[in-house]
């Protein structure tokens, strides 16, 4: 089977942002800020901590990948938010095995892990 182009992430039918963030020490407290407001002028202000602190983990791990970039996706439907995160490394395994854990005691609905040509992505649906 021969694959024409990049594989893309789509996110369809529900409202989403996206930020780039360089790769670096202050990205997921920049990460949580930007959650945060988002969610909140979504009408949403109850998931605070949680999302805050998946977003953080998330990009925290992103970063630890060694990039120069990392990309934050944000999305919301059904009163549910998808956060996703993409480290534009390539080459890595999908995950080890202390994220996704780690992941859903924050209090995620469901987490996962892929990689692609365009890096790994993690990510993580929360209630809202």
């Amino acid at each position: 089977m021969e694959l024409r182009g990049w594989l893309r992430m789509s996110l369809v039918n529900r409202r989403a942002v996206n930020w780039g963030l360089e790769s670096a020490p202050w990205a997921p407290s920049k990460a949580r800020g930007h959650v945060i407001d988002q969610l909140h002028s979504w009408g949403f202000r109850e998931a605070d901590d949680t999302a805050g602190n998946v977003a953080e983990l998330l990009v925290s791990t992103a970063v630890n990948d060694g990039g120069r970039q990392v990309s934050l996706h944000l999305a919301d439907k059904d009163r549910q938010a998808l956060i996703l995160v993409l480290s534009h490394q390539t080459g890595l395994a999908v995950t080890n095995e202390r994220v996704l854990p780690a992941i859903a005691a924050l209090g995620a609905t469901s987490c996962g892990a892929d990689t692609a040509q365009d890096g790994r992505r993690l990510w993580a649906v929360l209630d809202l």
